[in-house]
């Protein structure tokens, strides 16, 4: 197993020394908490959007796809998932708050960015050797991670997923979220007052 393969295997886990590190040094303060749970908030509406396109397919133990996902949020960003995430792992960092801010968010999107690029361009090669012509113009069309603001136009007639299903898929992301949420809010009126 290559880096590039380990670093998608293990994509679920690897966030959990960071979440402890946030939540052991957390100290929350006005701004950036409310920040940070605005980052966190859009984070997961960008994963709901895609998830919602792509639906469960997106939880899979192995790269590849039966069908490229090119409509709503894909026809803007390649990768709404992994945006989404980094988004929500700088929005904890800043909602935490604590001495090591200025470090957790420089630690947090150099982390996600280097883990998400490797897990990218592993799903690239074999998107492109799946698709061939179809992913190239896709990839020449929509932009990796930042998103573009219109949407790109392509022949893809995909129905969304149901929303109970796409709450479904995403049911252990929320819980999480709110766990790590409740836990930080308790250590700051339990313990930091």
């Amino acid at each position: 197993m290559n880096i590039r393969q380990a670093a998608f295997k293990y994509r679920g886990l690897t966030p959990i020394p960071f979440i402890l590190l946030l939540i052991y040094q957390s100290k929350m303060s006005g701004w950036s908490a409310v920040v940070g749970l605005i980052l966190v908030v859009a984070g997961e509406a960008l994963r709901i959007s895609g998830v919602r396109i792509a639906g469960g397919r997106t939880r899979t133990r192995n790269v590849g796809a039966k069908q490229l996902s090119t409509a709503g949020i894909y026809s803007h960003v390649r990768n709404p998932l992994y945006l989404g995430n980094i988004l929500i792992y700088l929005g904890f960092a800043l909602f935490a708050g604590g001495p090591w801010l200025p470090w957790l968010v420089v630690i947090s999107l150099t982390f996600f960015i280097i883990q998400y690029g490797l897990i990218i361009s592993l799903e690239e090669k074999t998107l492109s050797n799946l698709f061939r012509e179809k992913y190239a113009e896709y990839v020449q069309n929509v932009p990796r991670l930042v998103p573009r603001l219109t949407a790109w136009q392509a022949d893809n007639t995909i129905a969304p997923v149901p929303w109970r299903r796409v709450f479904k898929a995403e049911k252990s992301t929320l819980i999480n979220q709110t766990t790590i949420f409740l836990i930080m809010i308790l250590k700051e009126v339990l313990i930091n007052k």
